[in-house]
């Protein structure tokens, strides 16, 4: 197929039917010694079907490996240092790491945690069956925020004036918040270092809610008890908009009020003031709802397969995919854009630009800051308030960072075709390469900028990467003819 006689579209529809990267990131690899050229193209690593579907399924197949792997431990795990990638609840016992806390008394309309000795150890204990054998189960956990009215079987209000949009809003806002309160109480009344692969997902109503895997099983009443004693307390001042929104004023290097060009408080200053009043209460109170959903899973079982299946299922879709789901896409789309008008004005952290809106400097505030706008992810309308990651992975899950499960996919990959005598490329880059000569340290990378290609030469490269993947998968389809392979190796080598 020749590039000049196919259009962009054909060209990514090609890409994407082979798991290649469809938006790929054009780069210049550059020869120290000869300063010869090549334009490599790397994948984006967009974790959204929307931007690109292979990135998006590779990631999703990363992730049930990774849950799969520590799922049903035997040893724990050593622990080591997380990488940005990684997601992790093990942030402390205060509020918020930096906000103030105004008590650190239970409240007294929640019930008290059981008090359970603790014990180090991250895997569960075993049984043994009726049948003789040795079982060591885990289980499956899923909780939900929640109602705000009644709900339609698309998700929708019945009424949507009754319906409560700021308390949906502000519980969106804080539920990474609410999740990491669970998974600290889980640990205090499980007897163990409960460790877990959570992930995050709308419901059709669009609330978020919770599913995750925890390695060893607690009996059901006591997650029960923890899923009703746990709450999030968030001390912020008065959410009461301003008359008139402030301006930036260069001589006071501060927000001012339009009118009297009085500075506005400073986040410290209204935590301060807050501190003082002993009648305050805090704005508001997040807490789970009563559905929840607990199951037991054996290692091994087709259960568990079906399970990391289900975990993983929405992780390329985002917050508002329920909205293609239903019999009436208007009514859903009015109703994700009435949530959004709160998200959208609503503060999302002491450094939101909607504090300007509230009559509060927000901490780190400057001149760059649009009042009553901020631009930070949960703010926007496909996320609906969730600002938090889609995937949270404990520490001693696996006692190994995303990157090294990545990294182990790919080293199988490259011992499986050097097994069968191919060898793998390296960057897009074969190790007979006149760039480099086969070593990257020979090779300095940059961007490639925006209208340095043409469309013509873009096609032509992408085409090439497909032709490479097809290669690829053929002589990895042949290599594992030639051998065994462990667990990392299931799918094309397009996964690694």
């Amino acid at each position: 197929m020749k590039a000049d006689m196919v259009t962009d579209a054909d060209v990514a529809g090609l890409a994407e039917s082979h798991g290649v990267c469809t938006r790929p990131v054009l780069t210049r690899a550059t020869d120290i010694a000869t300063h010869r050229e090549r334009v490599v193209m790397l994948a984006c690593g967009s974790t959204l079907e929307s931007k690109c579907v292979p990135c998006a399924r590779k990631a999703r197949r990363l992730r049930m490996v990774q849950c799969r792997e520590g799922w049903h431990l035997v040893d724990d795990p050593v622990r080591v240092a997380q990488s940005a990638d990684d997601d992790d609840a093990d942030r402390g016992e205060g509020e918020h790491a930096d906000r103030r806390v105004r008590s650190t008394r239970r409240r007294q309309d929640v019930p008290q945690l059981p008090k359970i000795p603790m014990d180090q150890r991250t895997t569960g204990q075993t049984f043994v069956g009726n049948d003789g054998k040795t079982y060591r189960p885990s289980m499956f956990l899923t909780v939900t925020l929640p109602s705000y009215g009644k709900v339609l079987p698309d998700g929708t209000p019945e009424n949507p004036e009754n319906y409560d949009y700021r308390r949906a809003a502000l519980d969106a806002l804080t539920f990474s918040d609410l999740v990491d309160r669970l998974m600290q109480n889980l640990r205090r009344c499980a007897g163990y270092k409960v460790q877990y692969f959570a992930t995050v997902e709308p419901q059709r109503r669009l609330a978020p809610h919770l599913h995750a895997a925890i390695r060893g099983v607690l009996p059901r009443e006591v997650i029960r008890q923890v899923v009703a004693a746990t709450y999030f307390q968030l001390w912020w001042p008065p959410l009461d908009s301003s008359a008139a929104l402030p301006v930036w004023s260069a001589s006071a290097g501060a927000f001012v009020e339009p009118l009297s060009g009085s500075p506005l408080p400073t986040w410290a200053q209204a935590l301060d003031q807050l501190g003082n009043d002993r009648f305050a209460t805090p704005i508001h109170v997040a807490r789970f709802g009563k559905q929840q959903d607990m199951q037991g899973v054996i290692a091994g079982s087709p259960d568990a397969e079906k399970r990391i299946g289900y975990l993983t299922k929405y992780l390329a879709k985002s917050m508002t995919e329920p909205i293609n789901s239903g019999s009436d896409e208007d009514r859903q789309r009015a109703h994700a854009e009435r949530l959004h008008e709160h998200v959208r004005i609503l503060p999302c952290s002491e450094t939101c630009a909607n504090w300007l809106r509230y009559g509060v400097q927000p901490t780190n505030c400057d001149a760059s800051m649009i009042p009553g706008n901020c631009r930070r992810k949960a703010h926007q309308a496909e996320h609906l308030g969730y600002g938090g990651r889609r995937v949270l992975v404990s520490r001693q899950w696996t006692g190994k960072a995303l990157a090294v499960h990545r990294a182990d996919r790919a080293e199988v990959v490259r011992q499986t075709l050097e097994a069968a005598g191919i060898e793998m490329d390296a960057h897009g880059i074969p190790a007979t390469s006149e760039i480099g000569n086969g070593d990257p340290r020979n090779v300095v990378w940059s961007l490639v900028k925006a209208g340095e290609i043409g469309r013509r030469s873009y096609r032509t490269l992408l085409l090439g990467e497909v032709a490479r993947a097809v290669r690829w998968r053929s002589d990895y389809e042949r290599a594992k003819r030639a051998g065994p392979l462990d667990q990392f190796s299931s799918g094309p080598v397009a996964a690694a």
